[in-house]
């Protein structure tokens, strides 16, 4: 690692930015999602099932250059964004949405799982007691459905972390500015006699990501323990 230059450090430090942001504002709206999914309808659901899984299954550029043509600054919706100060294209922000967004289906996924998976009886005993919807939520479907919500949350991040067509399209890669880990890599691939400094960063992005998946195991086992500890 002594081997990084302080521009690979400014590149990691903001993968890390963009990647925590997608994470820390993904993660409440996959959740909604979640159960939102796990209550509808079979129509519904399959139409939103269609919707989440959009990102994943689209090219990364093509997700990216829909976000340019709606958020740039001569698009419709970043024009009047713009207007209030709001500015997503060519700016870190707009990598942590680019990266939230093709993060959401991965986030979603597990825990709409760990929601599905909870048995409904249990939901309905709480309900006959007299706890209200929240009550359930808070007490009942967090702490049960916990281990699918880290593991999408962490998911998300690892993803967010490594995300580059969709960001490269979008924000294009400025240094210090836009420049992240994965840009900085390929970067580094189309330079002359770079590909050692290409190495040195695939390793950083090794470990962070090798980093990403042991917190995720360690956070599962958390609430898992935490879901099971009532019944202790």
């Amino acid at each position: 690692m002594t081997a990084l230059t302080p521009d690979d450090w400014t590149a990691i430090c903001l993968s890390l930015k963009v990647a925590l942001s997608a994470c820390l504002v993904g993660t409440p709206l996959a959740l909604g999602v979640a159960l939102i999914q796990s209550r509808a309808r079979s129509g519904w659901r399959l139409l939103l099932d269609t919707l989440v899984t959009l990102p994943l299954v689209l090219p990364p550029v093509a997700t990216g250059y829909g976000l340019l043509l709606l958020l740039g600054r001569r698009g419709p919706l970043g024009h009047f964004l713009e207007s209030v100060g709001v500015v997503f294209a060519f700016d870190w922000t707009g990598a942590a949405l680019a990266a939230g967004i093709m993060a959401f289906p991965l986030m979603v996924r597990p825990m709409r799982l760990a929601i599905d998976a909870l048995d409904d009886e249990v939901d309905q005993v709480a309900r006959t007691l007299g706890a209200s919807s929240w009550q359930r939520f808070f007490r009942l479907t967090l702490p049960l459905a916990g281990p699918g919500i880290a593991a999408g949350a962490i998911l998300g991040f690892a993803k967010a972390l490594g995300e580059f067509g969709a960001t490269i399209t979008f924000v294009a890669a400025i240094p210090g500015k836009t420049l992240t880990l994965p840009a900085a890599i390929y970067n580094a691939t189309q330079s002359p006699g770079g590909e050692a400094r290409a190495m040195i960063l695939c390793l950083a992005a090794t470990v962070l990501a090798v980093g990403a998946v042991l917190v995720s195991d360690q956070l599962g086992r958390m609430a898992l323990r935490v879901a099971r500890g009532p019944a202790v």
